[in-house]
């Protein structure tokens, strides 16, 4: 936003920052149990990023729409409403989240394992945080638009005459914006009104609605035939750099000796007379057997 009072750069750093906060609550509690550290789990915070970000659009959005339909109640109903229009949104995102990753930490991979233990745990400290810290954020950054004071400084932004005597990079900067605009709510976002008004009745026309269950239906079944496809394993070849000598050993094997497969050892475990002609004749034959 243009206004230096609805201006909300403050909260969607504080966003990140929960986001930021989640994992290396989670790293810390992960490594102090112990939890294996591998390198694949460096790659877990851009997720915790984009699921936090997303939480917290979604809880900006509530509050708005909660603070437009009540414009005169005070901060902890209108944090009710919001927790009660977006916290499920967000619960349910959380627990499919964690269920998948922590369904990831049954595979055979140590590897994959950890990262779907970081990463598991890292999206409960984020709803945690989202649901503790932001909301704390979402209540001061409203006093902060009800005392009229600027995004930046906290400074409190006038309308009268008295900002002639500064410069226009002064009013801006410190005590609010030049062309001396009210603080007044704005209207509806754009974006809210194009879902209300235009993508809502079109979605609940009753062919849509057919169209939609019958895509769902195709997808569905395309899903299920996937998994009956998928097969557990790891090409070792894309976990090495582009310019590592392991690029070109695994070509050389795939071309030339992928035909013969792995090489088969066998391992007698038990103290064996090999002086014996006899057991050694024995060792021959189920070698062959083996064969």
């Amino acid at each position: 936003r243009l206004s230096c009072i609805r201006n909300n750069v403050w909260l969607a750093c504080c966003g990140v920052v929960s986001a930021g906060l989640a994992v290396l609550s989670s790293f810390g509690l992960m490594l102090f149990c112990g939890a294996p550290f591998v390198v694949t789990v460096a790659n877990a915070p851009f997720l915790i990023l984009g699921v936090g970000v997303d939480d917290m659009f979604i809880m900006i959005a509530s509050w708005e729409q909660s603070s437009r339909k009540k414009e005169k109640s005070n901060v902890k109903s209108l944090l009710a409403e919001t927790y009660s229009e977006a916290a499920l949104s967000v619960t349910i995102t959380t627990l499919t989240d964690v269920l998948a990753f922590f369904i990831g930490t049954w595979t055979a991979f140590p590897s994959v394992r950890a990262f779907c233990l970081y990463t598991g745990t890292a999206f409960v400290f984020c709803y945690v945080y989202t649901m503790t810290f932001f909301g704390a954020v979402l209540v001061l950054n409203h006093k902060r638009e009800q005392g009229n004071r600027h995004w930046l400084t906290c400074m409190r932004v006038g309308v009268d005459g008295g900002q002639a005597e500064n410069s226009c990079l002064y009013n801006a900067c410190c005590i609010g914006s030049c062309s001396r605009q009210s603080s007044d709510p704005e209207g509806e976002h754009p974006m809210s009104i194009f879902f209300k008004e235009y993508y809502g009745p079109f979605l609940t026309n009753k062919w849509i609605k057919l169209l939609v269950v019958l895509l769902y239906g195709a997808y569905l079944g395309g899903s299920v035939y996937g998994c009956t496809q998928i097969r557990e394993g790891i090409d070792l070849r894309n976990l090495a750099n582009d310019d590592s000598y392991v690029i070109p050993y695994y070509d050389d094997d795939e071309e030339y000796f992928s035909t013969y497969g792995p090489r088969v050892m066998v391992v007698i475990t038990e103290r064996v007379d090999y002086w014996n002609e006899t057991v050694r004749r024995g060792i021959e034959s189920c070698a062959q057997n083996l064969e």
